[in-house]
């Protein structure tokens, strides 16, 4: 599945990576920890996270992933923002709990 298609199919808000709207989804990630997401999360990942700071961004590049899902309204901030930019990286918001999230990703995952 498409990040665009995603986006449709959970009426996610886009907020950076435009160009990154083709990259494939392969899986879902849930947590907040950095450093465990670094090492756990797999290349294709939509993560999900409430984390929307610089340093997640940064992690995104490092673990090769998909799309970044902001759950339950968390902010991006605003150097995040621009380093998300900078890097082509998807960032989409929900209104929904990770939780919730991570089951319509997985239905339409057919995992």
């Amino acid at each position: 599945m498409k990040v665009c298609e995603l986006c449709e199919k959970l009426e996610l808000e886009l907020l950076s990576g435009e160009n990154s709207l083709g990259n494939d989804i392969k899986g879902c990630y849930c947590g907040d920890l950095l450093s465990w997401v670094m090492s756990k999360a797999e290349s294709g990942d939509a993560w999900l996270t409430v984390m929307g700071n610089i340093n997640s961004i940064g992690v995104a590049v490092l673990a090769d992933i998909a799309c970044i899902i902001l759950v339950e309204n968390a902010p991006l901030d605003a150097d995040a923002l621009k380093k998300a930019t900078e890097n082509d990286i998807a960032v989409l918001r929900s209104s929904k709990p990770a939780y919730d999230i991570a089951v319509s990703v997985s239905k339409l995952l057919g995992d």
